[in-house]
């Protein structure tokens, strides 16, 4: 049921009960194993435009984080073939295993059409009842993700290293890896895992630490740079995460956001953010390099967006969406800093804007040139 009233009828493939959350279409056409544990989709309820979901089971080296962190999951054939050489589990199963709840059997494309027109709703999804008025009232204790502070309570406890580096599948032989040479914190608001493997396999020794972390404390690990993951929620109201990233950008430490990270530095630095009316969801999202005007296809997963109308002058403008003309990339001058709304480090999606980690490695090194 949504939060305007109108209802879809289908069959459970998870576990009894009620989900509620914000609803979003995602229209990837593969990578469900990577979206469904994505911590950005926290208290939201995925709806899958490509109707063949499940179609590869699940297997071991997919997850994006250690569980799922969605509310529920909408797809639309209620009975999958599954068949992959990496199979390890069939999605209805680790669902269940998940205790999430999903429905299947219902018109997504219809949902998708209705959200388009009205923005993303609340939506509740019940399995163990058909009473109606349950569902009304579980969406009238839901109150959206408006000032929600998700990421702190998606992010780690504890600090940790992290060491691993991009997954080989086909057990051939590895390229030659670059030597450690930038000292990484890492903030985690909802960290995906190829993020940190990305900038293992490009030279960065890891620290992943919680989302409220002492900024003193990271200080004192004198880093190269400091990451700032994607994650949930609105960034309006990660207050602690904001105060922490002004206090790096006055001391100059090199920073690159993606996603949440992405609308957290521009928040630190005198930006806007605004909710958008359904969000991007996919693989396949056209971004524009403003510099030399070369378009990438992207990955994408946000809710919310830098309003570049409010950007101050030390922003310059570097990517925009070329679906709806919405800030996607910027960099701070003077600041060695950058910052990108999509996700270059894809899982799932196109790796074409993979190459602006390498972009976070240059403005480190330029950072470590100028102390010298």
């Amino acid at each position: 049921m949504l939060a305007d009233g109108t209802k879809f009828h289908g069959y459970s493939i998870g576990i009894k009960g009620f989900a509620v959350g914000e609803v979003v279409f995602n229209t990837s056409m593969t990578g469900y194993q990577e979206i469904i544990t994505d911590p950005s989709y926290d208290s939201q309820i995925i709806c899958f435009t490509n109707p063949h979901i499940g179609n590869t089971g699940i297997n071991f080296e997919d997850y994006e984080s250690n569980k799922i962190y969605a509310s529920g999951i909408i797809i639309k054939d209620e009975d999958i073939a599954s068949h992959n050489w990496r199979e390890k589990n069939s999605l209805t199963n680790y669902l269940k295993e998940s205790n999430k709840l999903a429905i299947a059997g219902i018109d997504t494309r219809r949902l998708t059409k209705i959200l388009r027109k009205t923005g993303s709703q609340n939506a509740c999804i019940i399995t163990d009842s058909t009473d109606t008025k349950k569902a009304e009232t579980k969406l009238k204790e839901f109150h959206g993700l408006d000032n929600k502070d998700l990421a702190i309570k998606v992010t780690s406890s504890e600090p940790y290293m992290w060491n691993e580096g991009i997954i080989n599948i086909y057990n051939n032989e590895s390229e030659q890896l670059p030597k450690k040479e930038f000292n990484v914190v890492a903030y985690d608001f909802g960290i995906k895992k190829n993020i940190l493997r990305i900038l293992n396999d490009l030279g960065c020794s890891l620290t992943v630490v919680p989302a409220d972390y002492s900024v003193d404390k990271v200080m004192n690990m004198k880093p190269d740079g400091v990451f700032l993951s994607n994650g949930p929620g609105d960034p309006k109201a990660c207050k602690y995460a904001i105060k922490n990233i002004q206090y790096l950008l006055e001391n100059e430490i090199p920073m690159f956001g993606i996603c949440l990270g992405f609308q957290l530095l521009a928040l630190a630095s005198g930006a806007k953010t605004v909710k958008m009316k359904f969000g991007h969801h996919g693989a396949n999202h056209p971004v524009m390099n403003l510099i030399n005007k070369k378009v990438f296809i992207t990955s994408q997963n946000h809710g919310f967006m830098v309003d570049d109308t409010s950007l101050p002058s030390s922003i310059k403008r570097t990517h925009v969406s070329l679906f709806d003309g919405s800030l996607q990339g910027f960099l701070i001058k003077n600041k060695y800093s950058l910052g990108f709304q999509g996700h270059p480090e894809a899982s799932p999606g196109p790796q074409d804007i993979r190459l602006i980690f390498k972009e976070f490695l240059m403005l480190m090194t330029e950072k470590k040139n100028a102390k010298k």
